[in-house]
């Protein structure tokens, strides 16, 4: 009965806009424990915190099973165990010592979420840096395929094929990746330098020009505007398309 009151008493400090707290929200009892139910979410009337809800019988179920066969499943929902995995790649990734731990990382939300496509993206992206351009190329495609959206995708196969010389190729996917964002500050830029190594001086101050509007206080805005007083928007008035 104490813990009724309790957790009565929690129900109105955590809603106190609810006027009658039995008829809004529901006590149910969880582990021996009182707790406030309201919208499907169940809170710790002590904390206020989040209480998740796994069903723990289906949980045992398979565990049972999966001593049977051998197999050990993740005693967390698979979709949670997915974004865990990538969280730890994320930090991960910026460490050039721990990438061989962030490409496991990644490859272990794909394994539960073959359709990740940031997973994917990032794991290029990984591979790109370690000069495995082909298995990068890959995993940029399937980034694609999984969500044709996905601009950064198509920004990093640019980079890729201006890694690799093939800059009519990198033109390509650069201007792919503006027509998913056509604000996409980066690709801007990294478009108009591929254009000017290509002799497009027009079509390259076109983009100098819009990288400097979107960003122009980034390191990278000096180099934009250095570009355009070396002679390639000379006249500074409105140059032709990069068509």
């Amino acid at each position: 009965m104490r813990q009724v009151r309790a957790a009565l008493d929690g129900a109105r400090r955590l809603a106190p806009e609810v006027q009658a707290p039995l008829a809004e929200l529901r006590l149910v009892v969880r582990d021996r424990h009182v707790v406030v139910e309201q919208d499907r979410l169940r809170l710790d009337p002590g904390t206020g915190q989040t209480l998740l809800d796994f069903d723990t019988g289906d949980l045992e179920r398979e565990t049972r099973e999966s001593l049977l066969t051998g197999m050990v499943r993740p005693l967390v929902p698979p979709g949670d165990a997915a974004e865990v995995w990538f969280q730890r790649a994320s930090e991960w990734d910026g460490d050039p010592e721990r990438w061989e731990s962030a490409v496991d990382a990644y490859e272990r939300v794909l394994d539960m979420d073959p359709g990740y496509a940031a997973a994917w993206n990032n794991l290029g992206l990984l591979h790109h840096r370690m000069g495995q351009y082909e298995r990068a190329g890959e995993c940029y495609r399937a980034a694609l395929e999984a969500d044709d959206t996905c601009c950064q995708a198509a920004f990093n196969l640019g980079s890729l094929h201006e890694d690799l010389g093939d800059f009519a190729v990198a033109v390509t996917w650069y201007r792919r990746a503006l027509e998913m964002d056509p604000d996409y500050a980066d690709a801007h830029f990294n478009l108009a330098g591929v254009l000017a190594k290509l002799g497009r001086a027009e079509g390259a101050a076109v983009h100098w020009r819009r990288y400097l509007e979107l960003d122009l206080g980034s390191p990278w805005a000096k180099i934009a505007r250095a570009h355009l007083e070396e002679g390639l928007d000379p006249a500074g008035g409105d140059a032709e398309g990069d068509e």
